[in-house]
């Protein structure tokens, strides 16, 4: 099965999806797109029948899923990207597909892929192709008859980030998740315990921001089918439990040119070139809009707000700043040629997340925007002593805001802005129309 699999990654590129159904020996084809909501939605296609949907696309009713449209409008085409295919290793007749959304024959300008490629197609126009890498963290969970704890009722310590015991008897599961991981071709090179109880990460090599975003997409969905079949739940919510580190999804990012890091510059003191100073001053003059995006729950707040947790340190970003090798800044310099960008959670839509930091960070280029000072200071304890540094949103309502009035990054999601704006404001009315059981224990007695 490995071998098949391995196939894959060393296949030349732009073979027709008949072709890798045959060398492959495919039967299925999970034709898969990306609402704006970061739902995915799929129809299973027999391979007999791929060459009409590799050309015409799979036909999918667009009220049924979260892109603004009614349901008397027509029919979206998912078109599937032959180089985004994936080999479910759980089931090696059936290959994952990633897709455009198209409508009336042209690409759906609110499908959050479509957008994302209209910015990388801006950044190309300057020279530069877009390298990300993500960490991806989630939880383990079982359901009980009071709802969900930790899967693992020996994973209580205060402080569990990196333990081995811990780690090690969620063997069979992480070692599967890498194994298949490796079989594609993804080149994971770490993986632990993370900060929260029955909390993990998987890290795997970066690649262009595209292949990041897809793979990224099938992590989530493969890490909860292994989850499923053991009886589990994996979730990437942001905030499962409120006395817990909450769920990131912090990506790493370069421009490269003609082969070369043009982020990198051995000359500097942290190793970045002017250019990444300029994109980094752009994302950090854009940090409040892109809270929407990058943190798009409510609960999103709960691990953003979060003063502390069990362990001593929410891990989460408060303030618009940057540092060196420093994880209480919103973005860290880990090393020459890239840095982390700290704040985005796991609920994030990454096309859309990675389009608007890399419209923030094309601003900056064009625009010559300063990052201004770095602070090599603890923020988590000091950042109240800066205040002339701007604070993070401290709500959804108030990242919409933000949002909203950052024109530069409503033109970027351009019709989709709208519409996820609207599904969001109807989210927090919801929100603030329930009436919570701490809300009854703080205020029965008025």
């Amino acid at each position: 099965m490995s071998g098949g699999l391995d196939m894959v990654s060393a296949l030349p590129k732009d073979r027709s999806l008949v072709e890798l159904a045959d060398e492959l020996n495919l039967e299925f084809f999970l034709v898969s797109y990306t609402d704006l909501l970061g739902g995915t939605r799929a129809k299973l296609v027999p391979a007999a029948k791929i060459a009409a949907v590799e050309s015409d696309g799979a036909f999918f009713a667009p009220f049924a899923s979260n892109l603004g449209l009614g349901p008397d409008a027509h029919d979206i085409a998912a078109i599937p990207d032959p180089n985004s295919l994936i080999v479910l290793p759980w089931q090696p007749n059936v290959g994952w597909l990633a897709s455009d959304a198209y409508l009336d024959g042209e690409p759906f300008a609110a499908s959050p892929r479509v957008i994302f490629k209209q910015v990388l197609k801006q950044c190309e126009s300057l020279g530069y192709s877009y390298k990300t890498g993500v960490e991806a963290e989630f939880s383990l969970l079982k359901k009980t008859g009071n709802g969900y704890e930790v899967a693992d009722p020996l994973d209580t310590a205060a402080r569990p980030c990196y333990d081995q015991l811990n780690l090690m008897r969620q063997f069979d599961f992480i070692s599967t998740l890498v194994r298949y991981m490796e079989q594609l071709g993804w080149e994971p090179y770490q993986c632990d315990h993370e900060d929260a109880n029955g909390q993990f990460e998987i890290n795997w090599t970066y690649n262009d921001a595209i292949v990041t975003a897809d793979r990224h997409v099938f992590f989530k969905y493969m890490v909860k089918t292994l989850a499923e079949q053991r009886g589990l739940t994996a979730t990437f919510m942001p905030k499962p439990f409120s006395h817990l580190t909450g769920n990131g999804a912090h990506i790493h990012m370069s421009l490269w040119n003609n082969g070369s890091n043009a982020f990198a510059d051995a000359s500097d003191e942290m190793g970045l070139s002017a250019i990444a100073y300029e994109f980094l001053g752009g994302v950090l003059a854009h940090a409040c809009g892109l809270s929407a995006i990058c943190n798009p729950t409510i609960t999103s707040y709960k691990r953003l707000s979060a003063s502390t947790s069990v362990s001593g340190s929410c891990w989460a970003p408060r303030y618009v700043s940057y540092g060196g090798n420093n994880r209480t800044h919103m973005i860290r310099i880990p090393e020459g040629g890239r840095f982390e960008f700290r704040l985005l959670d796991g609920a994030t839509n990454l096309y859309l997340a990675q389009a608007g930091v890399l419209a923030a960070g094309l601003d900056g280029l064009r625009n010559h925007l300063k990052a201004g000072q770095r602070l090599d200071e603890n923020m988590f304890v000091r950042g109240s002593e800066f205040p002339d540094l701007k604070t993070l949103p401290s709500s959804l309502l108030e990242a919409l805001t933000a949002f909203q009035q950052d024109s530069l990054l409503v033109e970027t999601l351009g019709p989709g802005a709208k519409t996820f704006l609207d599904f969001k404001y109807q989210e927090w009315d919801t929100y603030n129309s329930k009436i919570t059981p701490w809300e009854i224990e703080q205020y029965i007695n008025c």
